[in-house]
Parts: C-alpha cells; sequence; structure tokens
C-alpha cells in the first residue's frame, strides 16, 4: 500500500483536529470521563499520534500520562494504584502513554515483576477495566503494531539524528533483543485483556501519516459528541485614561539575533 502523500495528510490532519476540539468542547460541557491507552513496541508511533491529538488542545482538559518506573514506596502499593491517581475527573481525557499495560510487556519480559505478580495481574487487569466503566469512564486502548523491519530502520534514525538521539534508550536494544519473548507476552495479553467491554484496537502503523490519521479517526467515531455552540462575543474598547506605560529603555530585552 502507498504511504500517504504529505498534504493529503496534512489537510485530513487539520479536518480531525478541529473535531478532536469539538470533541474537547463536548467532554467539557458533559462533564465527560475519557481515558484512552496507547501501547505497542518501542518507535510503533504512540508518541506521533498522541502529539497529533494534543497538539490543539486545551491541557486543562486534555491531558498526557506517561509514568516512569516505579519508586521502592509505589512498588510496595496495590499494582494499579499509582495509575489510578492519574485517572480523569468530569470533563478530562487522559492519553497514556504507556500504562498498567507495563505488567505483561516490558515487567514481563525483563523479569521486572514475579511470575505470581504477573498472572494476578492478567486475571485483575479485565475486572479494574469493568470497574472503571462501571464508574463512568470511556476507555479506549490502542495496540501500535509495527514491523521489525521498520523499527530497526526506525531506531537507526534516532540513532543517527541528533534532535531524536534522545528517544533511543538501553531498553530499546533489550527489545530487540527479546523480540519473540515480546511478542509471545502480547499474544498471551490479548488473550486476557482483549475482552468484549474493552477491545484492543490494533493501529498498523509501518505508514506514520496512515497510522495516526486512522487512529484518530477512529477515537472520534467512539464518542457521540456534539458541537457546542459559542455566546456571541463583543471585545469591548480598551480604556487607557490615566495609564501613563513606564519608559520602554528601563526594560531588559532579548537581543535581536533574527
Amino acid at each position: 500500500m502507498a504511504k500517504l502523500k504529505r498534504k493529503f495528510y496534512e489537510h485530513e490532519l487539520e479536518r480531525l483536529q478541529v473535531e478532536l476540539v469539538k470533541l474537547q468542547e463536548w467532554v467539557k460541557h458533559e462533564k465527560l470521563k475519557v481515558v484512552v491507552i496507547f501501547e505497542g513496541r518501542d518507535a510503533a508511533g504512540k508518541g506521533g499520534v498522541i502529539k497529533r491529538i494534543t497538539e490543539k488542545l486545551n491541557p486543562r482538559v486534555c491531558r498526557v500520562a506517561a509514568l516512569p518506573a516505579p519508586t521502592e514506596k509505589e512498588k510496595t502499593q496495590w499494582y494499579f494504584q499509582r495509575y489510578v491517581a492519574h485517572l480523569p475527573a468530569g470533563g478530562e481525557m487522559v492519553l497514556f502513554d504507556r500504562s498498567w499495560y507495563n505488567r505483561a510487556g516490558v515487567e514481563k519480559v525483563m523479569g521486572f515483576c514475579t511470575d505470581e505478580e504477573y498472572e494476578e495481574f492478567l486475571r485483575a487487569c479485565p475486572e479494574f477495566e469493568r470497574m472503571l466503566q462501571r464508574s463512568g469512564i470511556i476507555l479506549l486502548k490502542y495496540w501500535f503494531s509495527v514491523s521489525d523491519e521498520e523499527q530497526e530502520k526506525r531506531f537507526l534514525e534516532r540513532i543517527k539524528t541528533p534532535i531524536k538521539r534522545w528517544k533511543f534508550s538501553p531498553m530499546d536494544l533489550e527489545s530487540r533483543h527479546r523480540w519473540v519473548d515480546y511478542s509471545k507476552a502480547k499474544d498471551k495479553m490479548f488473550a486476557y485483556t482483549d475482552t468484549k467491554h474493552c477491545p484492543w484496537w490494533v493501529v498498523p502503523s509501518d505508514d506514520k501519516r496512515r497510522a495516526r490519521l486512522n487512529c484518530i479517526s477512529h477515537l472520534l467515531s467512539q464518542i457521540d459528541y456534539r458541537n457546542v455552540e459559542y455566546p456571541p462575543v463583543t471585545l469591548p474598547a480598551l480604556n487607557q485614561e490615566g495609564y501613563v506605560r513606564a519608559p520602554v529603555d528601563e526594560q531588559t530585552f532579548v537581543p535581536f539575533m533574527y
């Protein structure tokens, strides 16, 4: 399948971002609680689609949760506890850039959890998600699927490009070494958590542009939103009576480099 042309992609992205703003305003107006999970292999394109979703939105309404490795204290808590703290209140959308599914992926493959903790997660996760949905949360889960050839290409690009070098980590190397282990872990995770009440939506992501448009379009289709009408606004004329501006030469300006 041919990759999308840039002109078409940018036109469609702009159109979808307008719809995302409408969705945002509807979420705020109706006090909806929306959680969207983005998972997939390293360099699968999760960060790119999250960036395009949030680009035009109000960060007070739509925020990203990208949690670091758990602290020693958090390791002693109920596993889902630190994620619960980031769930939305009414009128908010939260995009999880990786989520509680770390336990079914990197923690399992890298040995960061015990077999008992892993098996308990697989049993508990569907019930945890049912609980979230019963509380009124709209929960969507996206899995970004990238081929090993495309992942290798993106890793090499990260290594060679100065502005992308920070994206490459030792964990990325491990993910290449353990490709089969990650595949097996993903298959088992799907067997337990790809449920009718909360399915995984798979996004083929070798073509970044197509993946972004398809994901955003699907996200919009999953929430019954409507256009929120704004009241008419008339800007008042400025009244500067009695105000004298301080001398400009008493202020410190940045140098004019451009």
